[in-house]
């Protein structure tokens, strides 16, 4: 259960990262209204609580594991929203990440 909460809270910060930048470029570079920007401002604060509800009380690691999430959820994000389909070296790489993310993480100590 802690690998699953563990994941889903990676999951959850890279949603409302990419989710919350992701309107603030629509404000400032697509000319959205202001509260689309202020909406953007609030998820990404959200983002910087997410984390902190990791069970690890390592900094570093949390957010080194959370970059690689960060990198695939991104690829997703840019294939479901502005689709971007994601070539064979994006995959690879992925799970590559995703590898290193497993090591950082959730290797016992």
């Amino acid at each position: 259960m802690n690998t699953l909460r563990a994941i889903g809270l990676f999951v959850a910060a890279g949603l409302a990262e990419i989710g919350g930048g992701y309107l603030v470029w629509r404000w400032l570079r697509e000319g959205a209204p202001i509260l689309v920007g202020v909406a953007g401002a609030v998820v990404l604060v959200c983002y910087g609580v997410i984390p902190t509800l990791q069970r690890s009380s390592d900094f570093g690691r949390i957010y080194a594991a959370y970059g690689g999430v960060f990198v695939v959820a991104s690829l997703l994000w840019g294939w479901g929203i502005n689709g971007m389909r994601p070539d064979r070296y994006d995959l690879i790489g992925a799970g590559v990440v995703l590898v290193g993310v497993g090591i950082i993480y959730f290797t016992p100590r």
